[in-house]
């Protein structure tokens, strides 16, 4: 051998060890490289690597640089790829690369991957991977751990049974089965499986995470036969994109855009929620022209608006994120709504009181008007604690219709808080207009 082929060689396997032993790291260097660099330094690893390192590159970098791959790259790729990289990849690629694709994938990877494609967006079955290893429970111990050592099992610590049928006939784990005695029987070491449907929402499997606190979850079909098994990172995955789409849907934009969606994707998504938001905010106008005749009298009123109504927005804000994560992990339903709003009302008494009595002496130290501090404080204190009842009503009554809790509700709840923070504040402000 050449020194330089040798050379080649040892720089082949040195960039193969370091993507499999850091693979974010791998990923972090190819992002930041051009297009050509990126393609020729991921054609140099071999297929262990590259899955190891797409696993790890953004979403958007991931999706370029498979479309940049000739199909012949692509199909050991998606072949061997867990579930939930395989179809986030595919659908990234043009019809005619992706008709490519499916025709050079083997009969019963395509009919697999078409099946998974069908698949609702969020469902278990997105996120699972294929069991490496099943066993039976009639097999020894010693002949599960040389199945083991045979498979290409890396991690994890929870194996699963199934029949003569392929359905799921419960767990074991490993460390049990390392423990025992070669010839006992992997059924006496096997307890009861948690299991989830195919179709089950990513919110379920959220829930099981949660309740159960388990390393994986078997994803079984109607039938109950083990299709793959969702495992720990798919699960903290999961996680992670259920409590981001909150997030966005809550203010009114869609759960699946991302950073570097198109612009005509975003506009599709934001505008409905944006076109609501607007008529809701006519009705908060509508609540201050209401006045109109009082604020051109007492001009201060219109400078101390913002701040009834930005104190009020918080409060119903705060309520609404602790509601909604609580209805998220199951925490509370909508049985305890009467114990929930009882919460929030003495809570917005008391922060509306200790606020109404600090928001008055400023008012006061400002104005040095006595009926000015008095109307402010009374409104604080009164828009406060409604403002904290609106935002655990907003998502409990959302739920009991059979919505999504996180859908848009920072837009209804700010049209909720605005309305009554202007109304309590103006409508004091006129019974009281002779102390102004």
């Amino acid at each position: 051998m050449s020194n330089a082929s040798g050379v080649a060689t040892l720089a082949g396997s040195v960039r193969n060890d370091f993507a499999m032993r850091f693979p974010a790291d791998a990923a972090r260097v190819l992002e930041d490289a051009d297009d050509e660099l990126l393609v020729g330094e991921f054609g140099s690893l071999d297929l262990d690597a590259r899955l190891a390192v797409l696993t790890h590159l953004s979403p958007v970098c991931a999706d370029d640089l498979f479309t940049r791959l000739a199909v012949t790259d692509q199909v050991p790729l998606i072949e061997a790829a867990p579930t939930h990289l395989a179809l986030s990849l595919v659908p990234g690629l043009s019809e005619p690369r992706r008709a490519a694709l499916f025709e050079a994938l083997p009969v019963d990877a395509r009919r697999e991957l078409e099946r998974l494609l069908a698949l609702p967006a969020g469902a278990a079955g997105r996120w699972m991977d294929r069991p490496v290893v099943t066993l039976r429970r009639e097999q020894t111990a010693a002949e599960a751990l040389e199945r083991i050592r045979r498979s290409a099992m890396r991690g994890g610590r929870t194996l699963y049974l199934v029949d003569s049928e392929r359905r799921l006939d419960g767990c074991v784990d490993l460390q049990a089965l390392a423990l025992a005695q070669g010839g006992d029987s992997v059924g006496v070491h096997a307890r009861p499986a948690v299991s989830i449907d195919v179709v089950a929402p990513r919110d379920e499997v959220v829930a099981l995470l949660e309740q159960h606190r388990v390393d994986s979850l078997p994803v079984v079909d109607s039938g109950g036969r083990l299709l793959g098994i969702v495992r720990h990172d798919q699960l903290l995955d999961a996680v992670g994109e259920a409590a981001s789409a909150d997030m966005q849907k809550m203010v009114g934009a869609s759960a699946d855009e991302q950073a570097l969606s198109t612009p005509g994707f975003a506009v599709r998504r934001r505008l409905p929620w944006l076109q609501i938001n607007l008529l809701t905010a006519f009705l908060a106008s509508a609540v201050v022209a209401l006045f109109e005749g009082l604020i051109a009298q007492f001009t201060a009123l219109a400078v101390l608006l913002p701040v009834v109504a930005g104190q009020g927005g918080n409060a119903g804000a705060q309520a609404l994120a602790v509601t909604v994560r609580g209805l998220a992990l199951r925490e509370v339903g909508t049985r305890e709504l009467p114990k929930l709003l009882t919460k929030e009302l003495i809570t917005g008494v008391a922060n509306g009181l200790a606020l109404a009595v600090v928001c008055g002496a400023g008012v006061y130290l400002w104005s040095g008007s006595s009926g000015l501090a008095l109307v402010i404080s009374c409104a604080m204190a009164l828009s406060m604690p409604a403002a904290g009842l609106a935002g655990a009503l907003v998502p409990m009554v959302l739920t009991r219709l059979g919505q999504d809790p996180a859908t848009a509700s920072s837009i209804i709840l700010t049209t909720v808080t605005d309305v009554i923070g202007f109304f309590s504040f103006l409508g004091i402000a006129t019974a009281l207009a002779f102390m102004l």
